[in-house]
């Protein structure tokens, strides 16, 4: 038997750099685990970013998501509530849940968790292959347009519901 990872009755073991490294836009992501090393089972991306990176306010439909922080600080709204959730903090959502993050000290490292596994595969589609193991160049991350990254996420069952940054209470859900 092999230990290629490409088996997914093996186990995966990655050090510190290895996996998938992407460019997404002003982060660098890792991708740890996938279907593809898990047997559809869970998605595992680490995840280096800047102060002020968010997303937009999203919902999973098809998986649920954690977010495990390692360093740094980030403030995450999911369902209506929000945590300033610093290193050791965890925070997860369920399908269906509306949520979204900013990153409030000067960078952070974290990990998204998502199950079933298949994340990973929205990721591919809205990142590039990173050159280098560090934060992507100004070019790249100025480059995401949110009306393509919506349609290439609702493919995912991922669905967009707001601008990046934590809703406020003027802001319908």
């Amino acid at each position: 038997m092999s230990l290629d990872n490409t088996d997914p009755l093996q186990p995966i073991l990655l050090g510190p750099d290895a996996g998938e490294a992407r460019w997404w836009g002003d982060s660098l992501v890792i991708i740890k685990a996938s279907a593809e090393t898990s047997a559809g089972r869970i998605t595992v991306i680490d995840n280096y970013a800047v102060e002020g990176a968010a997303p937009p306010l999203h919902v999973h439909h098809n998986e649920g998501e954690g977010f495990y922080v390692i360093d740094g600080v980030l403030t995450i709204w999911a369902g209506g509530k929000a945590i300033d959730a610093s290193a050791g903090s965890f925070v997860y959502g369920p399908p269906h849940v509306p949520h979204t993050f900013v990153v409030r000290s000067p960078t952070a490292r974290f990990l998204f968790i998502t199950e079933p596994a298949g994340f990973e595969q929205f990721v591919r589609a809205v990142s590039a292959p990173a050159e280098r193991l560090t934060l992507p160049p100004l070019a790249i991350q100025q480059a995401q347009d949110l009306a393509n990254m919506t349609a290439i996420a609702t493919r995912y069952g991922i669905e967009i519901l707001g601008p990046p940054g934590i809703p406020t209470s003027e802001e319908p859900v």
